[in-house]
């Protein structure tokens, strides 16, 4: 239990009569009891509240694309889906892509830069539509492509669900450049969610 304790100033008429005070007790008494915390988030240097981030509970920005042909491509999540594009992963770790084709077959998938009528922080034009770069780690020296799957097998009429660790946390303006090369036309439905 914590209490006051009272001690004498140092300039006091006391203290210059050589009288001495502990302002502290000599036993510190630590608490011996467990409290649970709910950390929120934190209060940054220019005194903004900024919330912790929770994974999406549902997947998000669904978009349908119609009648792309054979090498014809798409970008995804754009203005036609429903809801939050480009995605933001500012506070996100992971990504979930879901992929449901009406024609089975390969798929190029790239990770790209956002449009460049939106900022990426405070910077635009950014170069849209252009492969996401970046140095992938320790014993990594030079800059690879975050995402690039040139020949990933989809399954006709479901969906084809993958996950993308790590690569593509805290990227603003984050699209997906899908190229259709299941040797036919396809009609593409995309959707996402991302996970701390």
């Amino acid at each position: 239990m914590a209490y006051d304790r009272e001690g004498y100033a140092p300039w006091s008429l006391t203290r210059k009569a050589g009288v001495q005070s502990a302002t502290v007790d000599g036993d510190i008494k630590v608490p011996q009891y467990i409290q649970p915390v709910l950390d929120t988030g934190f209060v940054d240097d220019k005194g903004d509240w900024k919330g912790s981030k929770s994974s999406d509970e549902q997947f998000i920005a669904f978009q349908t694309d119609e009648g792309i042909p054979n090498s014809g491509q798409i970008l995804t999540p754009s203005a036609i889906s429903d809801t939050k594009w480009p995605i933001n992963m500012t506070g996100y770790k992971h990504i979930l892509l879901a992929i449901k084709p009406t024609n089975g077959g390969n798929v190029n998938i790239t990770a790209v830069m956002g449009p460049d009528s939106n900022s990426f922080a405070n910077i635009r034009p950014v170069n849209s539509a252009a492969s996401l770069r970046g140095n992938l780690g320790a014993g990594n020296s030079g800059m690879s492509d975050l995402l690039l799957d040139s020949s990933e097998s989809l399954t006709a009429d479901v969906w084809n669900i993958f996950t993308c660790s790590d690569t593509l946390h805290d990227q603003k303006l984050l699209q997906f450049k899908i190229i259709n090369n299941s040797g036919g036309e396809s009609t593409i439905e995309t959707a996402f969610m991302r996970l701390v």
